[in-house]
Order: C-alpha cells, then sequence, then structure tokens
C-alpha cells in the first residue's frame, strides 16, 4: 500500500465525515446543547457505528442490500422515523433550563443508530470501500477502516465543539428555542429526502 492511496483514503474520508449530514447536525445541535464534554458519547457511537458498516461493505454487506430492494427501503422508513423523532425532540426542547435540570446527551447508542439508518452513511461505505478498500483485500478493508476512524471521529467532534462555540454567542433561551426549531426544521428536512432516495 503507498502513500498516494493513503491520501486517497484519508481525503475521501474527511470530505464524506466534514460535510453536513444528520448526523453532523445532531453533533452540532447537542454541542449546544449539553456542551463538548456530554456530546462525546453520541460522537463516538456516530464513529464506531460508521466504521462498523464500512467493515461490513468491505465484508459484502452491499451486495445484500443490492439483492434484496425491500431492505433498502426498510432502511429508508426506519431512518425517516428516527430523524423525525430526533426532530421533534429538538423542535419541543426548552431554550432554558430550570433550576437543577440536567438535559440528556444523545446517547453513544442513537449516534451508532443514526449512522446504520442514514443513507448517507451507507453511501459513503460503499463508495469508499469499492473505490479504495478493496485494493490490497482484508489489508486495504482493515487500514481504509482504521483511517477512517480516526477521521471521522475527529470531524463529528469538531461539529459538537462548533455547537459548543456558538452556545456562548446564542445565550438567551429565546434564541437557543429558535436554534432547536431551526436544526429540528433542517433534520426533517433530511428525513424527507432520505425517504425520497437524495
Amino acid at each position: 500500500m503507498n502513500s498516494t492511496l493513503l491520501l486517497a483514503m484519508a481525503s475521501f474520508a474527511l470530505v464524506a465525515s466534514i460535510t453536513p449530514g444528520p448526523v453532523n447536525s445532531m453533533a452540532l445541535a447537542s454541542g449546544v446543547q449539553h456542551g463538548f464534554r456530554r456530546s462525546l458519547g453520541f460522537v463516538t457511537g456516530a464513529t464506531v457505528g460508521f466504521t462498523a458498516l464500512l467493515l461490513l461493505a468491505g465484508l459484502g454487506m452491499a451486495d445484500a442490500v443490492a439483492r434484496l430492494p425491500m431492505l433498502d427501503m426498510a432502511m429508508r422508513v426506519a431512518g425517516t422515523g428516527f430523524l423525525f423523532y430526533l426532530a421533534l425532540r429538538l423542535w419541543r426542547a426548552a431554550g432554558g433550563m430550570a433550576a437543577g435540570e440536567v438535559p440528556v446527551a444523545p446517547s453513544l447508542w442513537a449516534g451508532a443508530s443514526l449512522q446504520w439508518l442514514n443513507p448517507k452513511a451507507w453511501i459513503a461505505a460503499v463508495a469508499g470501500m469499492g473505490a479504495y478498500g478493496l485494493q490490497d483485500g482484508m489489508v486495504s478493508v482493515l487500514v481504509f477502516a482504521g483511517l477512517y476512524f480516526i477521521i471521522c471521529y475527529a470531524s463529528i467532534a469538531l461539529w459538537a465543539y462548533a455547537g459548543t462555540w456558538a452556545s456562548q454567542i446564542i445565550g438567551t433561551a429565546d434564541r437557543m428555542r429558535l436554534f432547536n426549531r431551526t436544526m429540528a426544521v433542517l433534520l426533517a428536512i433530511g428525513a424527507v429526502a432520505m425517504l425520497a432516495g437524495h
């Protein structure tokens, strides 16, 4: 495996991981609402979930999805439902907190689930593994997955950190409520696009 292939793998992983999407939107919202540290469970879950998906794509899961169109539709419907659920939670979130209230941050499980129900993640896993992970058999599958893990974690964590930074600017409960509802609308739009297959 040469340095050109490693650079190509890293570039693909960075572009696919850092661009906006449902996972990064949730990381941003979590950073705003819960701070960076409390968002790391979600970041870790999303990274582990995607890496597992990438490994399965390298081991042939993509063929199973291609052969069973109903599996693809079931994943789209489940993913859409999950995004609408998250959007509804964000929409209902209050802008301020009562004394002593500690809101629950999105969990490790929520991060992993969102990746598995996210067509953008499936496309990235299948396309990336097809382009770069099958060059040298199992060695390149494992190297690509390891490299992707590091870049994916850093990218999602950056979104959570940006949210933490933005929370200082948002400040008031009314602005926080507006931010939550804006993020909820964006997630709902992403859910509709997911169901439509775009």
